[in-house]
């Protein structure tokens, strides 16, 4: 594997009807989670979730748009001046706001090694693909 990669965002392999860019795979991290998710206007369907499973800590970015990030039933600014971080265990689900999300984010396991989930890996299906 080449020791870089440069890639356009919307030109990556996606899934969920293209709002999850497979960019970890695409940039070949294997340290890390990554992963740019694209959600429209007022989109409630994004899962909250908390990782107690796999150990994994997140870091959300928004990279255009806006909305807010519910952690433990708290609701947190998420647009471009703010970042969040999320330690596993802890609930959290991202709410878009008026003009959607672009948003990044970075997982990993504190002390831990990281093992990519099926869906960030190349050429694995669209749960959604009918």
């Amino acid at each position: 594997m080449a020791g870089h990669a440069v890639k356009k965002i919307d030109e990556m392999e996606a899934v969920y009807g293209g709002a999850f860019k497979r960019v970890r795979a695409e940039l070949g991290v294997e340290s890390f989670g990554m992963q740019v998710i694209d959600m429209p206007p007022n989109f409630d369907g994004y899962p909250e979730h908390d990782h107690a499973e796999d150990g994994q800590e997140e870091v959300f970015v928004a990279l255009r748009g806006g909305g807010e990030i519910e952690i433990e039933g708290e609701r947190y600014p998420l647009d471009p001046d703010h970042i969040a971080r999320v330690a596993s265990g802890v609930k959290r689900k991202v709410w878009p706001g008026e003009q959607g999300i672009r948003m990044l984010i970075v997982g990993g396991v504190p002390d831990g090694a990281y093992e990519p989930p099926e869906i960030s890996k190349l050429g694995v299906p669209d749960p959604m693909a009918g």
